[in-house]
């Protein structure tokens, strides 16, 4: 490149002298003023040459260093894309595996909706050849002795008890298939809320805490399904109690109508445990359609009387004539934060502010809660900002940590916490 470029100024020093002595000597034919005239042009053409290459040379370096500036910039900014998209992708594992346990789940509801229907099939089958039998022993009854005018009153009174518990199985009947037809809705909610998951980043605590009672909830339908299968058996081991009474109708009549009795209640529990199932059911319909809020402090705490504190992930304590003066250690907005903090929010914060490398605390709790860490501290920035206007995590560090304008505000609330908890412990 220096070669070429001294070969270039040689030519141009060539030409500038020629073109110069040229034009000198053709008016007077002066050789040594056309020689002296061409060398000066020489020389300012180089000093040309050399104030322009200098200038060049600073614009080019202007535009490197600006270039590599640049170049800065977009590596940062690459980076901070890099670990945006990590964590998206840890995010999406998480969801998955959390849609994946749900399915199972729904597979095993649909497994145990199919056995029930099955029992029931089985247990229309034997209804009618109970039917049957009856309608034989009407027959056989009818042929009796015209003495026996009381015990064919008693058959009579047996006859309208049978069809009342016909009718009010034919109703339980309805009713289990209105259940599923119920189950039916739920999975097609549940569809709904797969589909509108990539939607509710942010409710995802709260979701994540109604799919836990959700959990709950589906293992008490199954308990309450078992339970009505305990009674639909004892249910038909009664009607064959019946029909061997029936069989021995002449010769134990007062057991048949004690078996009646005992029959008759069997039903009623079975309606009871029916109702409650349906208001469980419509119970959980209504928590899934409407998603509240997590419960959040009590409005009792204000001034020295703390009569009642509720922290979520604690049994509610009851602090009677506790005396602490929040109003003189913390503003009022302060006061509001503490009553809306939930207690594994107010864990974090604690592990936060105590601990050097918090990371393997927040993780347990967040495990404990069915959460993640970055969720939590986000939950607690955002109740912050709701309350008192700004955030008192950082959240772009790896490590997360309070401001050290809100550190001060943060111990306090967290020693009122411990007074708290210490005192409750210290009255159980």
């Amino acid at each position: 490149m220096q070669s070429v470029m001294v070969s270039n100024r040689f030519i141009l020093g060539i030409v500038a002298f020629s073109v110069s002595f040229g034009l000198s000597l053709v008016p007077s034919w002066d050789l040594n003023k056309a020689f002296l005239t061409g060398v000066i042009t020489v020389l300012a053409t180089y000093t040309a040459a050399l104030f322009v290459d200098k200038r060049r040379r600073n614009h080019e370096m202007l535009v490197l260093g600006s270039l590599r500036k640049r170049i800065k910039e977009m590596e940062g900014l690459k980076f901070r894309i890099v670990r945006e998209i990590n964590q998206i992708e840890e995010h999406h594992s998480l969801l998955y595996a959390e849609s994946k346990q749900l399915q199972n789940q729904v597979t095993e509801c649909r497994n145990q909706r199919d056995s029930l229907n099955r029992e029931l099939s089985t247990f229309a089958g034997q209804r009618k050849q109970l039917d049957a039998e009856i309608n034989n022993l009407k027959t056989e009854l009818y042929h009796l002795d015209k003495s026996r005018t009381e015990l064919n009153n008693s058959f009579s009174t047996l006859t309208s008890e049978k069809r009342r518990l016909e009718l009010n199985y034919n109703t339980s009947r309805a009713e289990i298939t209105h259940l599923q037809t119920q189950i039916c809705e739920f999975q097609q909610e549940k569809q709904e809320l797969e589909s509108n998951l990539t939607l509710l980043g942010r409710l995802k605590p709260q979701l994540e805490e109604k799919l836990h009672e959700l959990r709950i909830k589906i293992q008490q339908l199954e308990t309450e399904i078992t339970k009505e299968n305990q009674l639909l058996v004892a249910t038909t081991n009664a009607r064959a109690n019946i029909e061997a009474s029936l069989n021995s109708f002449q010769t134990q009549i007062a057991s048949q109508k004690v078996e009646l009795n005992h029959l008759q209640e069997q039903i009623t529990l079975l309606q009871e445990e029916r109702d409650l199932l349906q208001n469980q059911v419509w119970e959980l319909l209504q928590q899934v359609e409407t998603i509240d809020p997590p419960e959040s402090l009590p409005e009792d705490i204000q001034g020295e009387n703390l009569d009642l504190f509720t922290f979520s992930g604690f049994e509610p304590l009851e602090l009677i004539n506790t005396k602490v003066d929040i109003s003189e250690n913390l503003p009022d907005e302060w006061n509001n934060f503490l009553e809306k903090l939930p207690g594994h929010e107010m864990q974090v914060l604690k592990a936060i502010v105590e601990q050097d490398n918090p990371k393997v605390a927040i993780k347990q709790i967040a495990e404990a809660n069915i959460t993640m860490p970055n969720l939590l501290i986000d939950s607690i920035n955002e109740r912050a900002s709701d309350t008192i206007g700004e955030l008192i995590i950082e959240p772009n560090l790896e490590i997360p940590e309070v401001y050290q304008e809100h550190i001060t505000n943060v111990r306090k609330m967290i020693a009122i916490y411990e007074i708290l908890v210490a005192r409750h412990a210290s009255s159980n």
